[in-house]
């Protein structure tokens, strides 16, 4: 993971700002345009998208970078930046699995605290809960414990 987009944990084009809202829609009106467009910089051009890259110019071109890289690939090299967006395709396919496991194991969490409390049980078991962790911490680490927590919790809410 080279570019700030993937370090973040929010893939380049996957529709999720770094404020967690969502795409943003051409409807929204951003500060100091009034056509919806967003404003230039101080230098006369446009910012960079959400995506890391600088906008098209008005002949349908990307703009230079500057340093002869690529945009959105950090590389001047054809052969590596066709690679990196060879893997980047692979990375955007493996997050929306991930995303969609996480909602589906989320939801069957949730199902398994309602079914338990609804015939009187516990609202959480703490020794499944430890199982967990340690699954998790064995498999990947300190990362591991962290990412168990953060799927507990989805599932059952914060403490």
């Amino acid at each position: 993971m080279t570019d700030v987009m993937e370090q973040s944990g929010v893939p380049g084009g996957s529709g999720v700002t770094t404020n967690g809202t969502g795409p943003q829609t051409g409807n929204s009106t951003e500060p100091g345009t009034g056509d919806g467009t967003k404003p230039e910089t101080g230098d006369g051009t446009k910012p960079e998208t959400g995506d890391g890259t600088k906008p098209e110019t008005g002949d349908g071109t990307k703009p230079e970078t500057g340093d002869g890289a690529e945009p959105g690939t950090g590389t001047a090299e054809p052969t590596a930046a066709a690679r990196i967006a060879e893997i980047r395709v692979r990375i955007d396919e493996i997050d929306q699995t991930l995303i969609e496991l996480w909602q589906e194991r989320a939801a069957l969490s949730r199902e398994v605290g309602a079914t338990r409390m609804a015939s009187g049980g516990t609202r959480l078991v703490l020794s499944r809960e430890q199982e967990i962790l340690e699954r998790f911490r064995v498999a990947l680490g300190a990362d591991g414990t962290q990412l168990a927590l953060l799927l507990l919790r989805a599932g059952r809410g914060p403490l």
